[in-house]
């Protein structure tokens, strides 16, 4: 019988332990429906802060400045918005959100938080910040204090609403991530990632690359069972704002233009356009382990390949492994000069982490997932 895993990613269950224990604590109180495999959903607080730019939150110890006058009087903040009725975030423009949650974590669990799949997707970029930290998302062990979000909306204009949810945080105890060799046995006994066809193909060792995380490529032929031919998004430049609160409710063509395929299999990226895009292959992540992209440089250009990163327990796997896969949609920005890509390059990595426990809730349908069957998908707000 093989022992209980003293290091990993806390699970469901572990994470409503938290909330009783008063390590996380919220008002209004923290909802079922933010809790989720192996993370949990951040809720925007009552007001939002227009900044002159973002900051270094090692430098800056916000958590009494928002308390006292002086923050309104500093050089950082422009205005404050009521998010209460709802409220629109301007593209290009920096926010800062208290959060409605609030940390007491113990001296042995850190966090780590990352954008929702749907925040990344219409390209909104955001942070977490904490008091007095040297960096962005990642939390330290022991943190006692609040969260705050900064959000930078990059294509489209959005309307927010206090208790919505535009990130995650999972909990961390001790040294997660799986090893390479790990990875290469675990693939062996239950796949981790299968071709994006037809037959569903399991992916061969040969194929199979592992170097501190798995490699991926990008897929740029797209689907050939369809006759669309297309195999990507590129945001529209202008259009009207997006309502989060509106799930598919938007025209997709009044926010985005189609790429189809070209006859080379190849995409030219233009510098600080945003597209959506998918992997060559499909990923599974089983019932004990969790999953974050992380970004594959190569050294011949910048570009960020994705936004949201998590992977909960279950996606493309299933309650007993019964999917063989999901594709990976990836939101890519370029950086400086053009980017020419091809079909099947290498363009990104996944890192595995174990799980503290195999959670009692996976990603599924049971928690309105709304991506476990997805292809080349946008955010939910569009029409199918």
């Amino acid at each position: 019988m093989s022992k209980t895993p003293t290091q990993g990613i806390l699970p469901y269950q572990d994470i409503k332990q938290l909330i009783v224990t008063g390590a996380l604590t919220a008002s209004p109180a923290i909802e079922d429906r933010q809790i989720q495999p192996a993370s949990l959903d951040l809720r925007l607080g009552r007001k939002a802060y227009r900044l002159i730019s973002s900051f270094l939150p090692e430098l800056s110890p916000i958590s009494s400045r928002l308390d006292v006058l002086d923050f309104y009087q500093s050089d950082l903040v422009m205005y404050e918005m009521d998010l209460t009725e709802g409220a629109i975030l301007e593209k290009g423009h920096v926010y800062l959100v208290p959060l409605l949650e609030h940390l007491k974590l113990p001296k042995n669990l850190r966090a780590r938080a990352n954008p929702k799949s749907t925040t990344g997707r219409l390209d909104v970029f955001t942070r977490v910040v904490t008091d007095l930290n040297a960096g962005f998302d990642e939390i330290r062990s022991g943190y006692h204090g609040p969260l705050f979000l900064e959000v930078v909306p990059r294509s489209f204009a959005v309307k927010v609403r206090t208790g919505q949810s535009l990130n995650q945080i999972r909990f961390v105890r001790g040294e997660a991530t799986v090893s390479d060799a790990s990875l290469k046995t675990l693939h062996s006994k239950s796949p981790l990632l299968y071709h994006n066809s037809p037959t569903r193909k399991v992916l061969g060792q040969r194929e199979f690359r592992a170097e501190r995380g798995l490699f991926l490529r990008i897929d740029l032929k797209g689907d050939d069972r369809t006759d669309s031919g297309i195999i990507g998004y590129r945001a529209k430049k202008n259009s009207h704002v997006i309502d989060l609160a509106k799930v598919g409710h938007y025209s997709a063509a009044d926010f985005w233009e189609p790429l189809h395929r070209h006859r080379h299999d190849s995409l030219l990226l233009e510098p600080e356009e945003f597209y959506i895009l998918a992997s060559k292959e499909r990923i599974r992540v089983p019932a004990g382990y969790a999953a974050e992209m992380v970004a594959y440089e190569a050294a011949c250009g910048e570009l960020r390949t994705h936004y949201a990163g998590f992977f909960d327990p279950g996606f493309g796997y299933g309650a007993k492994g019964e999917i063989k896969g999901t594709q990976v949609v990836l939101e890519v920005r370029p950086h400086d000069v053009p980017f020419l890509i091809h079909d099947g390059q290498t363009f990104f990595k996944v890192v595995y982490d174990r799980m503290l426990d195999v959670p009692s809730q996976l990603y599924g349908t049971t928690l309105g997932s709304s991506y476990q069957g997805q292809a080349l998908t946008l955010s939910k707000h569009f029409k199918v």
